[in-house]
C-alpha cells in the first residue's frame, strides 16, 4: 500500500510537472505570436483539467487580442472557479469591462484578483498592468502605479521589468523603458522580446540604421522568432517614409519581412489579418485584395473581411464593390468601426459622384462622402494626409467648390505636413469658384474663409508671393479697397525683394497689381492713381485699362 502511495503521488507530481510545461510552451507560443499553436495547447490543457485557471486565463486573453470577445468571456468565466491561478480571470473580465469605458467595473475586477496575494507574488500585478495597456484605450499610468507594486515584491524578476517597459514605451518615456528592457534582459536571457524592444525604441527615436542593426542580432541570434521579422517589416516601412528616394526599395524589404513573419508565425485568419493590416500601410493593394480572397475562402462571415475587400476595391478602382462591401461592415454594430473606414467610403462615394465624362458631379452622393470623411477626421485627426491628392484631382479638373470642402476639412490638421499647401489651394479653390464668368454675386462668407487660408499661409511662409496676390484678388472680390492695395503692394514688395530677374517673371502680374492699386486708389486719393497707373505704362506704354483710366481722371 505503501508503494502504492508512493508511485500514486509520483505520478500526481508528473502529472503537475507536464502542465506546467504545457503552460510554459504555451507562454512561448503567445510570445512568439503563434496564437493558434498557443489556443490548441491552451484548450487541451482545460479539456485536461478544468480546475487550470491560469490556462483558461490564457486562453481568453488570446481571444481579446484576436478581438473575439465572445469567446474570450466564456473562457474567463470557465477559468474562475478554478484552484490553480483562477482568481487570474477576473483580471480578463476587467479588461473586458475597461474596453467599454466601465473602469469602476474594471477596478473591482482587479481588486477581486489582487485581494490575498502572497508577498512575493507578480503575477497578478503584472496582469493588471497588462489589462490596462491592451485595452482600447490604452491607461500606461495606471499600468505603471500597478507595476510598482509588483516592483516592490520582487524587483529582480525579469517578467516584471519586461512589463515596465512595455509601460514606459506606451508613456513615451524612453529611458525608462530602455533601462527596464536591458535589466529584463540581462535578467533572464530568454525574454528575447526584451531584446528586441531595445531594437524598437531606436525605431521609435528614427534611428532606422541602429534599428535595424539592433533587429538583425536579435534575428541572426534567434532566427525563428517571428515577431522580430514584423519589427523589421516596419523599420523598413517608416524608414522609406523618411526617405522618399528609397521608399520603393525599403517598402519591398517591409514585404518581405512580412512574409518572413508570416511563415514563422501561422497562416491563421487572424495571422491574415495583421499582414492585411501592414498591407494598407505599405499601400499594396493588389497584394491585399488577394489576401481579402484568400480570407474570404477561410471564412466567409467574418466582417472584417470586407473591410479589406472594400479598400483594396476601391485602390484596385472597383468603386461599387468598395462602397457596399464598407457600407456592409459598418452597418453592423457588433463591428469595431476605425476612422480609415469611413475614409474610404468617403473617398468611394466622391469617386461615384464624378462622373468625369460628362463633367458633371452627383452633389447628394458628394455630400454624404464629405460627411463620412470628416466622421473618420474626427474619429483621428491624421486621416487629414489621405486628403490632399483628393482635393488636387477634383482642382485639376476644375471643380473648385468640390476641392474647397476637400481642403477645407484637411487645413483642420495644423500639424499636418500639408498644411500650408492645402490652405492655399483653399483659397485658390474658393477665389476660382467665386470668379467664375456665372457667378452673379461672389459669396462674401466663403471668400473670408479663403481670405483667412491665405493668411495663415503668409504668416508661415513671408515669402510665398503667390499668397499675397490671391490675397490680393480675394479682397478685389469683396470689395474691401484697403486690403486690395495692402496686398498687391506686400506682393510688389516681396517680389522686388527676390531681384530683377523676379520682377522680369512676372511683369503681368507686376501690371495686374498696378492697376488695381490704381483702380482702388482712384476714388480717395487721384495722385496716387494716376502714379500707379502710369507705373503700368511704364511697363506696357499700350495698356488700355491704365490709359482709360488715366484719362478718366483727367475729367
Amino acid at each position: 500500500m505503501n508503494k502504492l502511495k508512493i508511485f500514486s503521488f509520483a505520478l500526481l507530481a508528473t502529472a503537475t510537472v507536464s502542465k506546467a510545461q504545457d503552460i510554459e510552451q504555451a507562454r512561448k507560443a503567445i510570445d512568439a505570436e503563434q496564437y493558434e499553436k498557443a489556443k490548441s495547447m491552451l484548450k487541451s490543457i482545460v479539456q485536461a483539467k478544468p480546475a487550470n485557471g491560469r490556462a483558461a486565463f490564457l486562453l481568453g486573453n488570446i481571444y481579446l487580442k484576436q478581438n473575439i470577445e465572445d469567446s474570450a468571456k466564456i473562457y474567463f468565466q470557465k477559468g474562475l472557479p478554478g484552484t490553480e491561478a483562477g482568481k487570474l480571470n477576473y483580471i480578463g473580465l476587467g479588461q473586458i469591462e475597461l474596453d467599454h469605458n466601465n473602469v469602476s467595473a474594471a477596478q473591482s475586477n482587479f481588486a477581486l484578483a489582487t485581494k490575498d496575494v502572497k508577498k512575493k507574488d507578480t503575477e497578478e500585478y503584472i496582469a493588471v498592468a497588462k489589462a490596462y495597456m491592451n485595452a482600447d484605450k490604452p491607461d500606461y499610468k495606471a499600468a505603471l502605479a500597478s507595476l510598482e507594486k509588483a516592483k516592490a515584491a520582487n524587483p529582480t524578476d525579469a517578467n516584471v521589468q519586461l512589463a515596465l517597459g512595455d509601460a514606459y514605451y506606451g508613456d513615451k518615456n524612453q529611458n525608462d523603458a530602455y533601462a527596464a528592457y536591458r535589466n529584463a534582459f540581462q535578467t533572464d536571457a530568454s525574454l528575447i522580446r526584451a531584446k528586441m524592444q531595445l531594437g524598437v525604441l531606436l525605431k521609435g527615436a528614427k534611428a532606422y540604421t541602429e534599428a535595424v542593426k539592433a533587429l538583425n542580432d536579435v534575428a541572426t541570434a534567434n532566427p525563428n522568432y517571428g515577431p522580430v521579422y514584423r519589427e523589421l517589416a516596419e523599420t523598413y516601412y517608416y524608414w522609406g517614409n523618411n526617405e522618399p528616394k528609397k521608399y520603393t526599395e525599403y517598402i519591398q524589404k517591409a514585404l518581405s519581412y512580412y512574409e518572413k513573419y508570416m511563415t514563422l508565425t501561422d497562416y491563421s485568419l487572424a495571422s491574415r489579418m495583421r499582414h492585411a493590416d501592414f498591407l494598407i500601410l505599405a499601400k499594396d493593394y493588389k497584394a491585399l485584395e488577394a489576401e481579402a480572397n484568400k480570407m474570404k475562402e477561410l471564412d466567409k462571415v467574418n466582417p472584417r473581411i470586407l473591410r479589406y475587400l472594400g479598400y483594396s476595391a476601391y485602390e484596385n478602382g472597383n468603386t461599387d464593390v468598395a462602397m457596399k462591401s464598407i457600407q456592409d461592415f459598418i452597418s453592423n454594430p457588433a463591428n469595431k468601426v476605425i476612422a480609415r473606414d469611413y475614409m474610404y467610403l468617403g473617398l468611394a462615394k466622391l469617386r461615384k459622384s464624378n462622373n468625369t465624362e460628362t463633367k458633371t458631379v452627383d452633389q447628394t452622393l458628394f455630400a454624404a462622402g464629405v460627411a463620412d470623411i470628416k466622421k473618420s477626421v474626427e474619429m483621428e485627426i491624421t486621416m487629414t494626409n489621405d486628403l490632399s491628392e483628393v482635393g488636387k484631382k477634383f482642382y485639376e479638373q476644375r471643380l473648385f467648390k468640390e476641392a474647397a470642402a476637400i481642403y477645407e476639412i484637411a487645413t483642420t490638421n495644423t500639424t499636418s505636413k500639408n498644411y500650408l499647401l492645402d490652405n492655399f489651394y483653399l483659397g485658390n479653390s474658393i477665389y476660382y469658384d467665386n470668379a467664375r464668368k456665372d457667378v452673379v454675386k461672389p459669396d462674401p462668407i466663403a471668400l473670408q474663409k479663403a481670405d483667412a487660408a491665405f493668411g495663415k499661409v503668409i504668416e508661415a511662409s513671408p515669402t510665398t508671393q503667390d499668397a499675397y496676390i490671391f490675397r490680393a484678388r480675394t479682397n478685389r472680390l469683396l470689395e474691401n479697397e484697403a486690403n486690395i492695395i495692402k496686398f498687391y503692394e506686400d506682393y510688389l514688395r516681396v517680389v522686388t525683394e527676390k531681384g530683377e530677374e523676379e520682377v522680369t517673371k512676372n511683369k503681368a502680374k507686376f501690371i495686374e497689381a498696378y492697376n488695381n492699386i490704381g483702380a482702388s486708389y482712384a476714388n480717395t486719393d487721384t495722385a496716387k492713381a494716376r502714379e500707379f497707373f502710369n507705373k503700368t505704362l511704364a511697363l506696357d506704354p499700350a495698356n488700355q485699362y491704365a490709359t482709360d483710366s488715366l484719362k478718366q481722371l483727367k475729367k
